[in-house]
């Protein structure tokens, strides 16, 4: 009987331990266990965490453009959303975010932030009826023609020669120019600023949208203003003798 005393005490003890051991400091309490990022599905957290901090709180534009901008969503398919999210803009601050590219997130996770765009932001009459201008340039623009356009549609706001004014920045700057190619260029004289003020292709001068070709042409004519040297301000300056680089 002493026997069984012995055991059944220390059985007590080892429960006791256990218990003390279950409140021990630094435990993690009860509480929901953490998802791993590759499960992550919902697009709010995939948005924010990924997206917001170009693309603004709720898609509504920062650094970057608005992607809740339905005259954006109406000239751009889920293809191009899909392959920019996924390998991002070589040369300019759009990473690549999918793991195939050297990203965090999965097909599905950039599918679920593609579909989650659409859904919530799109509007069927965001065009009123109106014929957008292609999305990509069927061909080459004329730079010399673009300089005409320019004139006409945007000297208005953005000042001679695209030197800015107190209606609209430089956009012949050399460090913007190096960060945005030409497809954003073109995107952002089709689509406009809203947040910023700065109309799509039909607003610029009243009843007179700009067409196709004006378009490809005044961003051949903001390409030619991009810098050889894009950040190095003075490209031909020579060494002083001993000075290396």
């Amino acid at each position: 009987m002493r026997g069984a005393h012995l055991i059944c005490g220390s059985l007590a003890v080892a429960l006791l331990a256990l218990a003390a051991c279950d409140r021990a400091p630094g435990k993690p309490g009860p509480g929901p266990e953490v998802i791993a990022p590759s499960e992550v599905t919902d697009f709010e957290t995939l948005y924010r965490q990924n997206c917001s901090g170009c693309h603004g709180e709720d898609g509504k534009g920062g650094a970057a453009l608005a992607l809740a901008d339905p005259v954006y969503l109406a000239i751009v398919d889920d293809e191009t959303l899909r392959r920019v999210a996924s390998n991002g803009i070589p040369g300019t601050p759009m990473s690549a975010f999918a793991r195939s590219s050297g990203g965090m997130l999965t097909t599905r996770q950039v599918d679920i932030i593609v579909s989650g765009i659409r859904s919530r932001w799109a509007k069927p009459n965001a065009l009123q009826g109106a014929t957008p201008p292609p999305y990509s340039a069927p061909a080459p623009g004329n730079a010399q023609h673009g300089a005409e356009v320019y004139s006409t549609f945007c000297a208005s706001c953005h000042g001679p020669g695209g030197r800015g004014s107190a209606k609209g920045s430089s956009i012949v700057d050399g460090s913007f120019l190096a960060l945005v190619p030409d497809q954003e260029l073109r995107t952002l004289v089709i689509v406009g600023r809203p947040e910023l003020g700065a109309p799509d292709w039909r607003g610029n001068v009243p009843g007179r949208p700009m067409s196709p070709q004006d378009i490809s042409d005044v961003v051949a004519w903001l390409a030619a203003q991009r810098p050889a040297f894009p950040g190095q301000p003075y490209p031909n300056q020579q060494k002083t003798a001993g000075e290396t680089r």
